[in-house]
Order: structure tokens, then C-alpha cells, then sequence
């Protein structure tokens, strides 16, 4: 008999201790991460840096070739249009010269003779012709003869500043080869080397900031504006950049050849503002984004996107300064949903 309560008692106590409480479904709005459009999201500043340099530069040479005697400026020299720069050997020219004077000189006395004898009719006006023309050749070739033995001296075709020397004297140069390369006086640019992923939005005409670095960090450093002048059609083949020049509009005395300056672009008014990649939604061919009322209820709006960037979409229109949206976690709502705003 004492065995059965024995055995009871552990059962009693058992079904006396409580069972754990079943796990508790919490529900309410849900949580999102929230992003004040205008605040810290707007674009930064397409900034590039390139060398200041002349809207025309011209690599100067001989039209005739030859070896190379004397070259008469150097690199940063100051040139006027007109000056000499570099000459030529000139012994051969000077033989090619004295040779058509003499061809010249002897077709010209052959030409008079023919004339006396052509008053007695001892020749026939075919062979008066023929002397006529052999004269002119002759002369022609002296002309020529005269003009290569002045290219044996190399002067500038227009003011400026030597940019570089390319041939130094003993050197044989050919023909085109060129010895000097001279920027001219004039408009200044600067040259830089556009991605191709920032080539959205930007157009010849498009306006510049221009700061020189030797300027840059001091106070009341002085800044330029610039136009974007020229934008090459096709990227490098190795850099795959496409190679820009902004024209300096306002230029002075500081803006010197070889500069190294910053240019920055000001990006449209429209396509200011940048939202995270996460906030995007796609249907179709529409991109749209949760926008947070001031009830913390959410609604769909269509926003326009002008590029994808690293730090994520710009948009050109759909959004306003100052209107929050849903950073994460947009794939969960639905429309009228109220939400809970995640502590940042």
C-alpha cells in the first residue's frame, strides 16, 4: 500500500508546478531607418585638377631638313612673331641657290638670242616658245631655290612662350620635325581628365570654378570662373578618361603656364539631392522612394534619377528639402503604413 503513494506523490507534484508562459507576438508600426532629405544628402562638387596651358600651342620645325647649328632660345623664353629660334647648316641650300642662279642666268641669255634670231626668221616661234617657257622654269627654280635657303632659319609664326625645346644643336633634323613647341599669347585654359562616369550632366558651355593650388590654403585666395570649352568625343584608350579643356575667363597676371589648378563644376540646382541606394524602389521602369509624413504614416512617390553614383542615386526631381524617407527597409511597407523611426 505504501508503494502506491510512493509512487503518486512525485505525479501530484509534477502537475502542481506551472507550465511557461507562451511566447508573446508583439504588434505595432515597424521599424525603419529614416533619412532627412537636404541633411548632409546633397551632391558634392565635380572637382578635377589639371596644368594650366595655352588654348594653342604649336610645334614649330624646318621645312627643310638639315643639321641643326644653333638654337637661340631656350625653354620659358618670351618669343614675338617674326623672331629667329634656330638655324640650319646652310652650305647646301647656299650651292642649291648659286646653281639656279646660274641655270637661271644662262635660260635667260638663251631666250635673248632666240628672240634676235627669231626677228631674222632663223628659228620657228615654236623654238622662241619653247626658250620662253625653259626661262620661266629657270626662274621659277631660282624663287625656289631662294625661299629653301631661308627656311634654314626657324623664326616664330606668332608671340608667345616657349613651352618646350624638342632638337638640340648637332642634331639632324628631318623635314616637319619638330624643334620648338610655342604657346601663344592669348586665352589660358586648364586641362583635365574626365571619368566617364561623371560625364552625366556636363555639356560644352558648362560652368567652372578655377582655383590655382599655389593659392590654395591662403587667405582670400583667389578663384576664377571658367567655361567648359571642349570635351574630346571618345575616352583614352588607356586612361578611358575623356580629355576636357576649361577655359579660364577672367584670367591675369598669376595665371602662369604650367600651373597646377583645381576646376570644379556646379552641378544642376535640380539634381542635388542623393538618397541611398537602399531607399530606391523599382517598378517597371519607375523609380520611387517611401516618403514619411508628418503622421509617421508612408507613401510612394516617383523620383527622377539623374545618375547612380557611389555614394548613391541623385535624383533630378521628386523630392523636397527637409522631407524624410525610408533608408532601409522599404520592401516591407505598404502604402498608409504607419512606422517607428530607428534612433540614429
Amino acid at each position: 500500500m505504501k508503494s502506491w503513494w510512493l509512487i503518486l506523490v512525485p505525479l501530484l507534484a509534477a502537475c502542481s508546478e506551472k507550465l511557461p508562459p507562451p511566447d508573446v507576438v508583439v504588434t505595432g508600426p515597424k521599424l525603419v531607418k529614416a533619412l532627412k532629405v537636404g541633411a548632409g544628402g546633397t551632391a558634392h562638387e565635380q572637382r578635377y585638377s589639371g596644368e594650366v596651358r595655352a588654348r594653342i600651342e604649336s610645334t614649330l620645325g624646318f621645312r627643310v631638313g638639315g643639321k641643326l647649328t644653333a638654337r637661340l632660345v631656350d625653354a620659358g623664353a618670351r618669343v614675338k612673331a617674326g623672331q629667329a629660334l634656330a638655324r640650319l647648316d646652310p652650305a647646301d641650300a647656299q650651292l642649291t641657290v648659286a646653281q639656279a642662279e646660274a641655270n637661271r642666268t644662262l635660260a635667260a641669255a638663251e631666250l635673248q638670242r632666240s628672240r634676235e634670231l627669231k626677228v631674222k626668221n632663223f628659228i620657228s616661234q615654236a623654238a622662241l616658245d619653247a626658250k620662253d617657257t625653259a626661262a620661266k622654269a629657270a626662274e621659277a627654280q631660282a624663287q625656289l631655290a631662294k625661299n629653301q635657303a631661308a627656311y634654314t632659319t626657324l623664326v616664330a609664326d606668332a608671340a608667345g612662350v616657349v613651352a618646350a625645346v624638342l632638337a638640340e644643336p648637332g642634331q639632324v633634323v628631318a623635314a616637319g620635325q619638330g624643334v620648338f613647341r610655342i604657346a601663344r599669347d592669348g586665352e589660358r585654359e586648364v586641362a583635365v581628365n574626365i571619368p566617364e562616369s561623371r560625364l552625366a550632366g556636363l555639356s560644352i558651355g558648362a560652368a567652372a570654378t578655377v582655383e590655382l593650388w599655389a593659392g590654395q590654403g591662403n587667405a582670400g585666395g583667389k578663384t576664377y570662373r571658367g567655361r567648359l570649352r571642349e570635351l574630346a568625343p571618345v575616352a583614352d584608350p588607356a586612361t578611358r578618361t575623356f580629355a576636357a579643356r576649361i577655359a579660364i575667363l577672367d584670367a591675369d597676371a598669376a595665371v602662369s603656364l604650367g600651373m597646377t589648378a583645381s576646376v570644379s563644376f556646379a552641378t544642376d540646382g535640380d539634381a542635388q539631392i542623393v538618397v541611398p541606394l537602399a531607399a530606391i524602389l523599382q517598378h517597371g521602369e519607375q523609380a520611387t522612394v517611401w516618403v514619411i509624413g508628418a503622421d509617421a504614416t508612408v507613401s510612394q512617390r516617383v523620383v527622377d534619377i539623374a545618375r547612380y553614383g557611389d555614394a548613391g542615386a541623385v535624383l533630378k526631381s521628386g523630392l523636397n528639402a527637409d522631407e524624410q524617407i525610408v533608408a532601409a527597409g522599404a520592401f516591407k511597407l505598404v502604402a498608409g503604413e504607419k512606422v517607428r523611426i530607428a534612433a540614429p
